[in-house]
């Protein structure tokens, strides 16, 4: 099972990945992680991306798209795989579709937690993230995943906030572009609903991801 998965900072994307990944033994792949692994790891296209990077500069996608092809070609991902943080805006969209294609890849499913723009800023303020696991829900704004003082409600793992969490334009930035229904990382999401109405391989679903952390993952599931 290969799900894309979009969402708004906020709305529990990464959360509900993790969940799936464990349910489904798949590999979750955030977008992130694979630059870091690249460029820890030397290889030839995380020293091409790491010049962009140092350059203060976007990567470009002919970088990042064999990055991503490469990562899902691993082991870990051969019962399937969430690919969670790309691609944000049209343009990388067509160039993914075109790439798992001629890669042989099936995307079975596309997920999109939709979910009000204040909402989710008021969520991103309130986010705590667990050292042993970013993705375990702890928010001091929501009653039902509140944390226990200072410690995971999971695991009981120190948690912090990232100074971005706290800063309104910089949510406000992160959010003007996925929002973005033109160009950005809505125009991709709807770019791979216009797939799935044209493909019986690809079914494109959409939560209601202004629902508590459990209806969301009951919903999802039901619709897998």
């Amino acid at each position: 099972m290969n799900i894309l998965f979009f969402g708004p900072n906020g709305s529990g994307k990464g959360t509900q990945g993790s969940i799936l990944k464990d349910k489904y033994n798949a590999a979750h792949i955030e977008s992130g992680a694979i630059f870091r692994e690249n460029i820890k790891g030397g290889t030839e296209l995380g020293k091409k991306a790491k010049s962009y990077i140092d350059a203060g500069d976007l990567v470009p996608d002919d970088i990042t798209i064999p990055m991503i092809l490469d990562r899902l070609k691993q082991d870990d991902c051969a019962n399937g795989w969430l690919l969670d943080g790309f691609p944000r805006n049209k343009v990388q969209a067509e160039k993914l579709d075109e790439s798992l294609k001629a890669a042989g890849m099936e995307l079975n499913y596309v997920v999109e937690i939709v979910l009000d723009r204040e909402i989710a800023k008021l969520r991103i303020t309130g986010r705590r993230l667990c050292e042993n696991d970013p993705n375990h829900p702890n928010n001091i704004g929501i009653e039902a995943i509140k944390p226990n003082g200072d410690k995971c409600r999971v695991c009981g793992g120190a948690l912090s906030s990232r100074a971005d969490d706290q800063d309104d334009s910089a949510i406000d930035k992160r959010h003007a572009i996925y929002y973005n229904e033109v160009d950005g990382t809505l125009a991709a999401a709807y770019y791979f609903k216009d797939v799935a109405d044209k493909s019986d391989l690809t079914k494109y679903i959409t939560l209601a991801g202004e629902k508590d952390m459990k209806s969301v993952t009951d919903e999802l599931v039901s619709k897998l």
